[in-house]
């Protein structure tokens, strides 16, 4: 190889190298654009496509503007209004920040830039590579406008793809940016014709302007705050889950993100509720303190790095299961326009044989070792002291006291439980149902006990990476409160002493380096979690009351009020629905009465 002489990089290729970083398609640069609109305070933007972005992306908004003399420094490498200092990069909180937006995109394409501030006469307008702004016609703000994106550069070129495919990735972006922006106005237009309108409002007009309001509808609200950290938005109810994957929307102080540990942490919320290869669809908001994160990850800033991990993980992973342990029964009671608000019944309300099953009984202590087996025992018949079940007529008093989950009528094929609630009719999979009640009961039961750990007679020995040896000496505290027992042996092994009695007879090895995966990818491990729960699923499964057991009306009501008031009761452990109801509205429809 001829030796070359150390020379700096002309400028221009500079520009060329940093956009290879930041510009990959059309949609790159409609999205530093848009930022740097949203940076500029803009309450309205214009967006103008042609041939789907390749040929042209004009940006048009409203903001404060930039002033005649430092129009050519906003094409400059490296200079920005965003920061000043190590200490504000820190903390920053706007959009942009790295001053590589503009004269990489200028580098790649043409661009022109036309701006006026308030307090000017008319606008200005720069083209790149001139050296001096031209006066030009405009209202205040910026349009900055792009074309032919890597006409210059055909090694790029090729690699974009048709122009509806670039359309669809451009349209992507600005939903991204819209959806992080609610109170931001958006009009799209392609090839002159007017693509998109998203009015400004809330974030719930917003999700439904982009996603419908079917999505809306399907979703449960999330909402919590501790300290300097917030969680907001929507996820979807485990029963509407589907198989795809385009509607995971995921924002971090307003910006949008690709970030595992929220990721890790969504998906742990959604552990046994999610049938098959459902996943689970969210628009979910986080906002921490800027000096709590780095968002000068990657220059493309899809990624961030919380300085608190294992906090941001807890937070978002138990509000999330909070909210999708909501008791469905009462929010479809409550969406009834005809069901009047009423309280529950009281006690004296109700037959005295099923006082004992009232929607409001006190919770028991955790059950002992002798009543372990009773939590995936089949229901057993009241003694026979016990005062008949209800009448017809006591029935439909009960039901009309608005009880969630309604009162049993009677049993159907020995698999169904057909219950009457105020407006409508339940129809409850008996199996599937108390499946999920043993299922949290014995997750209870369990995590209020010191998890049960067994010593192994001969460790497990495996080789590993240093990397690895240092986590398992870094997390030892952590790790034994999980129940497993792990220590260096060396450099580059580790020995395993002890597990969870639940897993001692499953593959500790493989056990083992799916914790050390996971320490090492998030900073904490859900796996040994993940293994009891399965196992505890499987005994619940197994413990249920099976198909073809003939129950008695006081058994049926029995596992009605377990399922009012047990997490996630509309689901069972392996995410199929325990019960389907139907308004009187719908029976009247289906036997066309009314009509």
């Amino acid at each position: 190889m001829t030796y070359r002489t150390i020379q700096p990089l002309p400028p221009l290729l500079v520009s060329q190298i940093a956009a290879g970083e930041v510009i990959e398609r059309p949609a790159s640069v409609l999205k530093e654009l848009l930022e740097n609109a949203l940076d500029a305070g803009a309450q309205t933007i214009e967006i103008r496509l042609d041939g789907g972005g390749i040929r042209r992306i004009a940006v048009t908004d409203d903001g404060h503007g930039i002033p005649k003399e430092q129009l050519h420094l906003a094409l400059t490498q490296h200079a920005t209004s965003k920061i000043r200092s190590l200490e504000e990069l820190e903390a920053v909180a706007s959009m942009g920040f790295r001053g590589e937006a503009l004269p990489s995109i200028a580098s790649v394409a043409t661009l022109s830039l036309r701006s006026r501030t308030a307090d000017a006469e008319h606008a200005w307008e720069l083209h790149a590579g001139q050296l001096e702004p031209q006066p030009s016609s405009g209202s205040r703000g910026t349009t900055v406008d792009v074309r032919q994106i890597f006409d210059h550069i055909p090694a790029r070129r090729k690699f974009l793809r048709t122009e509806s495919t670039e359309l669809g990735h451009c349209i992507t972006a600005a939903e991204r940016i819209a959806l992080a922006h609610p109170h931001v106005a958006f009009r799209i237009f392609h090839n002159n014709k007017i693509s998109r309108h998203w009015p400004s409002g809330t974030i719930q007009d917003r999700i439904m302007q982009i996603l419908g309001a079917d999505f809306v509808e399907q979703c449960v609200g999330v909402e919590a705050e501790h300290d300097l950290i917030r969680l907001e938005g929507l996820t979807i109810r485990p029963a509407f889950a589907k198989s795809r994957t385009d509607q995971t929307f995921t924002f971090v102080n307003g910006r949008f993100v690709r970030d595992r540990l929220m990721i890790a942490a969504i998906h742990s919320a959604y552990k046994d509720v999610l049938h098959g290869d459902r996943k689970p669809a969210y628009v979910l908001y986080l906002s921490v303190d800027p000096t709590s994160l780095d968002v000068n990850v990657h220059p493309a800033k899809h990624e961030v790095r919380f300085r608190e991990q294992n906090a941001v993980f807890g937070f978002i992973q138990t509000h999330l299961q909070q909210a999708l342990a909501e008791n469905q029964a009462q929010r479809v009671q409550q969406s009834e326009p005809s069901a009047p608000h009423t309280t529950p019944p009281s006690s004296s309300a109700i037959p005295r044989a099923q006082q004992h099953f009232a929607l409001h009984e006190p919770q028991q202590p955790a059950p002992s070792a002798e009543q372990w087996q009773d939590f995936y025992a089949p229901l057993t018949t009241p003694p026979s002291s016990t005062p008949t079940a209800p009448t017809l007529q006591q029935v439909t008093e009960l039901a009309a006291e608005a009880l969630p989950m309604g009162m049993a009528l009677a049993q159907l094929h020995g698999v169904y439980i057909l219950s009457q609630v105020k407006n409508g009719l339940i129809l409850v999979d008996m199996h599937a149902a108390h499946e999920r009640v043993v299922y949290e009961k014995l997750k209870q039961a369990m995590d209020q006990r010191d998890l049960p750990m067994q010593e192994l007679l001969v460790p497990v020995v495996f080789s590993c990476s240093q990397t690895e040896s240092a986590l398992v000496e870094e997390f030892q505290s952590q790790l034994e409160t999980l129940g497993l027992i792990m220590r260096p042996t060396g450099p580059t092994s580790v020995a395993v002493r002890a597990v969870p009695a639940l897993l001692a007879n499953g593959d500790i090895e493989a056990l083992a380096r799916h914790v050390l995966a996971d320490l090492q990818r998030f900073g904490q491990s859900t796996r040994l979690e993940a293994q009891r729960n399965e196992l505890l699923s499987t005994m619940a499964c197994h413990g249920a009351v099976r198909a073809n057991r003939q129950l008695t009306l006081t058994e049926m009501n029995a596992l009605l009020r377990e399922m009012e008031k047990t997490d996630r009761a509309d689901l069972c452990n392996h995410g199929r629905p325990t019960w389907f109801y139907w308004s009187m509205s719908d029976l009247d429809k289906l036997f066309l009465r009314g009509q």
